[in-house]
């Protein structure tokens, strides 16, 4: 990964603020640049109890691929069962769960900051999947609490108490939705999605939907969508949606699928080895697989992930293949056909792009 000399990179950005202000008028609109991609981070969540976590970078700018990115700049590995990477500011957070850790590294060097300890009284938390707002981190845990971290001083300021065993969350309405899926407690899953205001930090009520809920995501218009496993038996898969501004649901559905991603009125899913488009609209699935390519080199085995990149508009699927030997990630365009892959680590789930 490139080096950036912050002295030139100052003076260069100082320099074009001097001539957009100079060349603008009082009727002139503000224009954004684009934004460009210098790369992207794969986690890959490794072995449960193997230690064997990793990061890979991609580099988009000449197609090489580093794996075992961390280690190479830390001089130790990330630790036991990554779940969740997510980069704020200039900063990456990256959930490791069996090793109750959650790592803070800068997003362009990937050299640790800060490593914070999820334990309480030496029993660990488990720690799952990490949202932001403003100034807070908020990070789930499966000892049924939700961790509030400063992003200036990342300190844990705070434990708000939610469900059990509480996986993904998602910001709607200055509110945020999580969910609690008792996933550990089999046969007795949990039913609810905690609702914490983002005023006050403390949770306000909770939403009863379909047993096992895991995946939640919202959409611009402010309505939630809740993805519930069921109990593998006579409760399907399901997929709930919430209006955040009456928390009242307004749907439920039998529904497979796993890993939602949004892309303005349209929502895509991990469906068994293809993705999933399904029309927020109309609240309808418009195609069983958006993947066209039925060549050999397109075979997904054991799908992990699925991530959308808005700027290139191209669909990442990352493959798990046996859970034991390295995974792959696939890059798939609008169309349907593949672009590349490439091998990543063990059980590779989530792709983090950088920007220039």
């Amino acid at each position: 990964m490139k080096t950036i000399n912050y002295n030139l990179k100052t003076l260069f950005v100082a320099a074009i603020a001097v001539l957009t202000i100079s060349s603008c008028t009082k009727d002139d609109g503000y224009v954004e640049l684009p934004v460009v991609r210098s790369g992207y981070y794969i986690l890959n969540e490794g072995g449960f109890n193997s230690n064997n976590s990793s990061m890979s970078y991609y580099n988009l700018e000449n197609g090489s691929v580093v794996n075992g990115f961390f280690a190479q700049k830390n001089g130790r590995g990330l630790g036991d069962t990554g779940n969740d990477a997510q980069i704020y500011g200039s900063k990456m957070y990256i959930v490791v769960n069996a090793s109750n850790t959650v790592e803070i590294v800068d997003a362009v060097t990937l050299k640790s900051i800060k490593q914070l300890d999820f334990k309480n009284n030496g029993v660990g938390r488990q720690p799952r999947y990490v949202v932001f707002n403003k100034n807070k981190a908020f990070v789930s845990s499966y000892d049924g609490t939700v961790a509030v971290i400063d992003t200036a001083s990342l300190a844990i300021e705070k434990y708000i108490t939610v469900g059990p065993n509480p996986e993904q969350m998602a910001i709607a309405n200055n509110k945020i939705y999580v969910a609690n899926s008792g996933g550990l407690n089999y046969p007795n899953y949990d039913n609810t999605v905690s609702v914490i205001d983002l005023n006050t930090l403390t949770e306000i009520k909770k939403i009863e939907v379909v047993l096992n809920p895991g995946g939640v995501t919202a959409a611009a218009d402010g309505r939630v969508y809740v993805k519930s496993t069921g109990n593998y038996g006579n409760i399907k898969p399901s997929l709930t949606i919430i209006d955040s501004k009456t928390d009242l649901v307004k749907s439920t559905k039998v529904f497979s699928g796993s890993g939602m991603v949004i892309n303005g009125d349209k929502a895509y899913f991990l469906s068994g080895k293809g993705i999933k488009l399904y029309d927020m609209k109309g609240d309808s699935v418009l195609k069983d697989n958006i993947i066209t390519d039925v060549s050999d080199e397109a075979k997904i085995t054991t799908p992990s992930g699925l991530t959308y990149d808005f700027v290139n508009k191209q669909f990442f699927v990352c493959d798990a293949k046996n859970y034991a030997s390295n995974g792959q990630v696939y890059c798939f365009g609008q169309d349907g056909m593949l672009r590349y892959k490439f091998t990543a680590g063990v059980i590779p789930n989530s792709i983090i792009f950088l920007n220039k």
